[in-house]
């Protein structure tokens, strides 16, 4: 049973939720992934169950997952001002550009490991010190194996994965060469075989951000794919403009009601990272709460295949 099947059986047979009352538990659980245990409206799921599928040690990320492109700087002295742009032409141009990326790692087995070094800055919305990490870690291929993951300065081993926990996105490459690399197909595919409505489309744009979020090989084409496809969203829309990352002016792509920005190079169109809107969440009086917001940037410094925990490339 591929992946997506069980998808499907999960949100038809297990939760019985509305559309909107799903999307607000999406939203809820990747805020509060950065915690040993979470809570949402779709009740209590496995930690390492959304943590492998979203930023490799954090969403509120997925802010996921982290970027699986390889990123270079590029120079284009005719790119227009993107005042001009709307944000579908702002993802058409960032497919051109990860189609004409020709960086690629070695396709991994499923015995070895992902290697990422990230980098996270997090700015209080209401003042505050702006704190930075870069974290280092190791996720097994298949899940398979044990992980060692750092998430914001702090070392986590994560079990391998139960019996019955499914890993979505899948990371292993012969199940992501299964996916559509046509945008259409890859689109109805985000949207669970639904017609297009806000929260179809919502739900699709966040599982775009799982997919995008890595760590993963992506297979040739389908970047470029999940780019054109979120070009085809209705009400997909320019977030932000002016975010930093790493001295790299960027632009952003959002969705509305949705806390995640695709972040792009403002010259290039690269893909860059994401930029979320998160909180701490504590448990007050019995109840989960969100406090202290903040403004959270992430960008992938480096990944690689190695063969062990503790190699680096």
């Amino acid at each position: 049973m591929d992946d997506f099947t069980e998808l499907r059986e999960w949100a038809a047979d297990n939760l019985q939720l509305t559309p909107q009352a799903r999307t607000a538990a999406r939203a809820r659980l990747f805020r509060a992934i950065e915690h040993e245990t979470r809570r949402s409206t779709r009740g209590r799921l496995s930690r390492r169950l959304v943590l492998r599928g979203a930023f490799v040690g954090a969403a509120t990320a997925a802010a996921a997952g982290i970027a699986v492109a390889v990123t270079r700087d590029g120079d284009n002295a005719s790119t227009p001002n993107l005042t001009t742009l709307s944000a579908a032409q702002i993802l058409q141009k960032a497919a051109d550009a990860s189609r004409g990326d020709h960086s690629r790692l070695p396709i991994p087995r499923d015995d070895q490991y992902f290697y990422t070094k990230t980098y996270i800055e997090r700015t209080p919305q209401k003042g505050g010190r702006t704190r930075t990490w870069t974290d280092e870690s190791w996720m097994s291929v298949d899940g398979s194996k044990p992980s060692l993951r750092h998430e914001y300065g702090k070392v986590h081993h994560d079990p391998p994965l139960g019996k019955h926990e499914v890993q979505w996105p899948p990371t292993i490459y012969a199940k992501l060469k299964k996916l559509p690399t046509e945008p259409a197909a890859l689109l109805e595919m985000l949207r669970l075989g639904q017609k297009s409505s806000p929260q179809t489309d919502q739900s699709a744009f966040l599982d775009a951000c799982l997919l995008m979020q890595g760590p993963r090989v992506m297979p040739p084409g389908l970047q470029t794919a999940a780019f054109e496809a979120l070009a085809d969203i209705p009400r997909v829309r320019v977030d932000r403009d002016e975010v930093d990352i790493l001295g790299r002016p960027g632009v952003g792509v959002s969705y509305p009601g949705i806390d995640f920005t695709f972040l792009f190079d403002r010259n290039t169109y690269v893909y860059l990272g994401m930029r979320l809107k998160g909180s701490t969440t504590k448990l007050v009086h019995g109840q989960w709460r969100d406090t202290n917001p903040y403004f959270e940037t992430r960008c992938l410094q480096q990944i690689a295949v190695v063969d062990s925990i503790g190699r680096r490339p």
